[in-house]
């Protein structure tokens, strides 16, 4: 990932999901696409974001999951 991208990431889950959001596939998908949305928006693409994790939805969940909203592992 780029560190523009990888940076990006981490900013976009602090400061986009809420402490209550649910790890449900509605909830998750909505915020996977406002993330690539987001990323697009501000001149980042999808590569850039989908270099070194796995899933972007995936880390979404893993972020709800484990209440780190500021940095997924």
């Amino acid at each position: 990932m780029s560190a523009r991208g990888l940076d990006f990431l981490h900013e976009w889950i602090a400061n986009n999901i809420p402490e209550t959001a649910k790890p449900d596939v509605i909830c998750v998908d909505e915020l996977t696409d406002k993330l690539i949305a987001d990323a697009k928006a501000i001149g980042i693409k999808r590569v850039e974001l989908d270099e070194e994790v796995d899933s972007l939805y995936r880390t979404i969940i893993e972020a709800i999951v484990h209440h780190e909203h500021g940095r997924p592992e």
